[in-house]
């Protein structure tokens, strides 16, 4: 079997940095790149087995997830293609177990993003890279979100709050 790096695709727009850092690593070791998004039917969560019936749904969210996967391997690598073989995935199941699963041989690499969390994220939604880092049979590599997202993020937060810009926050543009 032909070695592969696995690379967690998930809602977020870290996503294709994820991608292309994946198509750079499986570029570096002659693996296929796996783009894996994990989706679950409505009402999956906590105390959703006490629903009638999510049969008719499955399909239509299966190939909304396949869409999904189409559309962020279409934003990370156009119509350039990535370079290497490219396999993409849809699994049913929760983001890290799936991921785990696809990454189970010791010849694979995953790779998943970090993102940027805050408290509320963190004790409502279990992180997705630590699961991967805590169970993975095999290297994972996680991708901080850039720089530049985190303050683009904190610039929308002052937005919404309507707080004033710290001018200190301001680089010197004398020296440009």
């Amino acid at each position: 079997m032909r070695p592969r790096v696995v690379a967690g695709v998930g809602g977020t727009s870290g996503s294709p940095a994820v991608l292309r850092r994946a198509a750079a690593e499986a570029r570096l070791r002659g693996a296929e790149l796996w783009a894996v998004l994990a989706w679950e039917a409505p009402g999956a969560g906590v105390g959703g087995r006490h629903r009638v019936s999510l049969a008719p749904s499955l399909p239509v969210c299966r190939a909304e997830a396949v869409e999904r996967l189409r559309d962020a391997l279409s934003t990370a690598f156009g119509t350039t293609g990535a370079g290497v073989p490219v396999v993409g995935r849809a699994v049913r199941g929760t983001p890290g177990a799936a991921l785990v699963d696809v990454a189970r041989d010791e010849d694979c690499v995953l790779v998943v993003g970090t993102g940027s969390r805050g408290a509320l994220q963190r004790r409502l939604w279990p992180s997705v890279a630590r699961y991967c880092l805590a169970h993975a049979p095999c290297p994972v590599l996680a991708v901080p979100p850039s720089p530049l997202r985190t303050e683009l993020a904190a610039a929308r937060r002052r937005n919404v709050l309507r707080l004033r810009l710290d001018t200190r926050e301001l680089t010197d543009l004398d020296g440009v």
